[in-house]
């Protein structure tokens, strides 16, 4: 309720942008409840994720997303990777920070799950896109996920990943409801005879 009384007050603000000298409404600006002055910038309201990554044990890249500038080339890239793997590889936690970001991660096998958000971001909402990826993939691969069953089936875990993150904005958290969407947007054409399509399939008639 206190967040549903403080917004009047933020619009109110913003409209008595346009208004001129003494209250007076400026000609030819209207006044609305969602009016923002040119200039202005509202900070997000939406959880945001800055990457997502996942790596071998030799800390050598399998899949990467990073949806801003913060690392603008591959080389830049590769070389936060590599420090985010070299500080985390042999550790128990599941948080870090490190170069100014928020980290969270998880590994399998030979596999390593990557989360990156930034400092003030909300760890909890980090990890379950941390969660819902690794349990979406788990589905996915039949709960074996290891590198290989991940090279060999890539163009699913881009679509799993494309599921949860979309330009940095999180779309979904349930892993269930994922591998539900996966059903409707694979093209089983554009994969092998022993495809992600088939495993989708195979895991929702199991929990049917």
């Amino acid at each position: 309720m206190q967040k549903a009384e403080a917004r009047p007050r933020q619009h109110d603000h913003f409209g008595g942008a346009a208004r001129g000298r003494g209250g007076e409404r400026a000609a030819g600006v209207p006044l609305g409840p969602m009016e923002i002055p040119a200039g202005l910038m509202l900070e997000p309201s939406l959880y945001t994720v800055k990457a997502i990554f996942i790596l071998d044990s030799f800390g050598q890249r399998l899949l990467a997303k990073y949806y801003d500038d913060t690392f603008p080339s591959m080389k830049e890239q590769k070389s936060f990777e590599r420090n985010v793997f070299n500080k985390t590889h042999k550790t128990d936690s599941e948080i870090a920070f490190l170069e100014g970001l928020t980290i969270v991660y998880k590994n399998s096998i030979d596999l390593f799950f990557y989360v990156v958000g930034s400092p003030h971001e909300n760890e909890l909402m980090l990890m379950s896109v941390l969660t819902c990826l690794f349990e979406s993939l788990n589905h996915m691969l039949r709960k074996n996920v290891e590198k290989r069953t991940l090279v060999e089936n890539m163009d699913g875990v881009f679509l799993v990943v494309d599921e949860i993150v979309d330009g940095g904005v999180i779309l979904e958290s349930d892993a269930q409801q994922v591998i539900q969407k996966l059903n409707f947007r694979v093209d089983d054409s554009s994969l092998s005879e022993h495809s992600v399509t088939q495993a989708v399939f195979s895991k929702l008639i199991l929990m049917a």
